[in-house]
């Protein structure tokens, strides 16, 4: 079947699978309950305020954030979605402080793969209506064993396999790659079906938009706060000032630089001391949204290092990031390599 617009997902999918002789239809079938998972979010997300499941939990995850009501109803079917029979031998969520061990009574125990999942980005945004969404990534299972260990997860960004994001605004949307190209595809709900929109997205080389969230400007480095400043005038590749557009959701603001070129940033900053490499999370946004900058031909880092590059040491490790634009990116990062920042 050829590649053609308006073809479902799973049709791609297994298109895509037909190109590998020797593929088992594991790694297919890991990626066709990411998209069971995301429909079934979707209709929630968009029924929310009718459903009286916005607000609060009243808890807070482990990373020291409020719960909200659908970030528990996301993590729960996507977690369900992908561990019976799945062929996901472990999971590790933006949700959960330990490791999510799949159902070992499974006939297809041990599984090959690991999978990390940001169940929900943009929590705050869920109660005024504002676009949100869900980022996943799936590495090769490294470990021996019956069971999982973290060191399946904690690989560098270069040994993802896939890596993806859904946002749900005015339409629900799935992007994602496996290493060949960045695949978009619009939840049609009159059909219940992702269905084939956008095909080999290619990001600008080089934006006019800027996206960072400036409040957070007196604690920047010197460096980022040069940077910003030459945005904003005349002094940098494009030659004229840019425009600021920040959401304040990471998949809504990727998304748009995705389409449009620019960059985004979440830069180091002093606001939290307890925090010193950044606010966003390696295994759960940078990492696999790196993979799909890359994939569309942007770029990624942290400043001074490709994020793809990058040992994480830990499940919820934090880094600062960059990314967007290949041009954009590499200006910001002529601001923040060693010698050139003053901290």
């Amino acid at each position: 079947m050829p590649i053609r617009h308006g073809m479902t997902c799973n049709q791609f999918i297994a298109e895509e699978q037909r190109q590998f002789p020797a593929a088992t239809g594991e790694f297919s079938e890991i990626l066709t309950r990411i998209v069971l998972a995301a429909k079934i979010v979707s209709r929630e997300v968009n029924q929310a305020g009718l459903l009286d499941i916005l607000g609060a939990t009243g808890d807070t995850n482990v990373q020291g954030e409020d719960v909200q009501r659908l970030d528990v109803y996301a993590n729960t079917q996507f977690i369900d979605a992908l561990s019976r029979d799945c062929y996901i031998s472990v999971i590790a969520s933006e949700e959960n402080e330990d490791l999510i061990h799949t159902d070992e009574s499974s006939q297809h125990r041990p599984g090959k793969y690991a999978l990390a999942l940001d169940p929900l980005d943009g929590s705050s945004n869920i109660d005024v209506n504002v676009s949100i969404g869900t980022i996943w990534s799936v590495q090769k299972r490294v470990s021996e064993g019956p069971r999982g260990t973290s060191a399946d997860l904690l690989q560098p960004g270069t040994e993802q396999l896939a890596a993806g994001y859904i946002i749900y605004g005015s339409s629900t949307m799935l992007v994602y790659t496996v290493g060949r190209g960045v695949h978009g595809f619009t939840l049609d709900p009159s059909v219940g079906e992702f269905l084939l929109s956008h095909h080999d997205i290619r990001m600008p080389a080089r934006g006019g938009i800027y996206s960072v969230n400036e409040g957070n400007s007196p604690y920047w480095t010197s460096g980022t706060q040069e940077w910003v400043k030459a945005l904003k005038g005349k002094d940098n590749p494009s030659g004229e000032p840019h425009s600021l557009r920040y959401i304040g959701s990471l998949v809504a603001d990727i998304h748009r630089t995705l389409f449009k070129g620019g960059v985004f940033a979440y830069p180091l900053d002093s606001k939290n001391p307890e925090k010193p490499r950044g606010k966003l999370r390696l295994l759960y946004e940078a990492s696999p949204m790196a993979m799909i900058a890359e994939s569309a031909g942007g770029a990624a880092t942290d400043g001074r290092q490709r994020i793809l590059e990058i040992q994480p040491e830990s499940l919820h490790q934090r880094v600062p990031l960059y990314i967007g634009s290949r041009d954009d990116v590499e200006f910001a990062s002529s601001f923040h390599r060693e010698g050139v920042e003053v901290r």
